[in-house]
């Protein structure tokens, strides 16, 4: 029987960049994102029976299922809880641009993980299936839950949950489309390069738990004007280290996107911009100001389109 399962990307409000060394996938830094309602991955799963290989599709495109790499290790640690040498059939497909900065690894380990251990049956806490999508992804973690979550290494454990925010808190995440492509640096490729030659990456690693905590506190405090400021320099610190070590994420559309945004703050406006490993800007505002933030967005050289996006759910198996 098919299982269908959905999960959304998340958008960090407080980044991670960097894994600390050794296994698990394990990030360097403390952060704290919003699920995004509106941008969406749906994937199938099918049990294979006789069959001694897995099978990954996204977006109508063969992935490599190998061991040892990172899908392989995320179906052989499923099939280890259950106690199953079950094979899966994998098809999984997002209606937002892939492998372009927009969170598309999260949803897509987030909604795998749901779906491959309901379709085995296996009986796990969210917060169990979130490390499992961990070692696909570490910002997957996140993805499996709603609204706001954070993923906290630990001396020698990694807490993984929701994070409490305060009533009325009406945020919303408006996203510039800069490009329909994928990127040419991935993301972990990206931190490996940051982290061997970039002059600001330890400064990076010493500032970003900072921003994190005081993030997690404007949020539980309803602070949205103290939110926005932070959220941006989060996002600037982590490409200040990529851009020392010739990581350059931003095209001219993306600083574009970024005056559009400083333009919007003078007229009065609530938009802070943040941006990931993709050049994509996405814009934190209030429900109330969407309408402005859309229309100047729009109207930006090299913005494409926009999507809108409020906190939504985290990842489960469509009924």
């Amino acid at each position: 029987m098919t299982v269908v399962a959905i999960a959304h990307p998340n958008i960090a409000l407080a980044k991670y960049w960097g894994k600390r060394p050794g296994a698990g996938n394990i990030p360097a830094v403390p952060s704290l994102s919003v699920t995004l309602a509106g941008l969406t991955t749906r994937t199938e799963v099918d049990l294979l029976p006789g069959t001694a290989e897995d099978r990954l599709t996204i977006n109508g495109r063969t992935i490599s299922c190998e061991p040892g790499g990172k899908t392989g290790n995320v179906f052989q640690e499923l099939r280890e809880l259950a106690k199953s040498e079950a094979r899966f059939d994998v098809r999984s497909t997002n209606d937002f641009p892939t492998a372009s900065g927009l969170a598309s690894s999260a949803s897509g380990f987030a909604a795998l993980v749901v779906g491959c251990a309901a379709a085995l049956g296996l009986d796990a806490s969210t917060e169990q299936l979130a490390l499992v999508g961990m070692r696909g992804s570490a910002s997957a973690a996140r993805s499996f839950f709603p609204d706001f979550a954070e993923l906290v290494p630990g001396d020698d454990t990694v807490r993984v949950g929701p994070v409490p925010v305060a009533a009325g808190v009406d945020l919303r995440v408006v996203v510039a489309v800069t490009d329909e492509g994928p990127k040419a640096l991935s993301s972990s490729e990206g931190m490996k390069l940051v982290a061997r030659t970039s002059m600001f990456h330890e400064a990076w690693l010493a500032g970003a738990p900072r921003i994190y905590a005081a993030v997690r506190e404007a949020l539980g405090a309803g602070d949205f004007e103290r939110l926005g400021p932070l959220v941006e320099e989060s996002a600037l610190a982590m490409h200040a280290s990529c851009i020392a070590a010739g990581v350059v994420y931003f095209q001219p559309a993306t600083l574009a996107a970024y005056a559009t945004v400083r333009r919007l703050r003078d007229q009065g406006i609530s938009a802070w911009a943040t941006m990931d490993a993709g050049p994509h800007v996405k814009v934190v505002t209030r429900a109330g100001d969407v309408v402005a933030v859309v229309a100047a967005l729009e109207a930006t050289p090299g913005v494409l389109r926009t999507l809108v996006a409020a906190p939504g759910l985290g990842a489960r198996v469509e009924a």
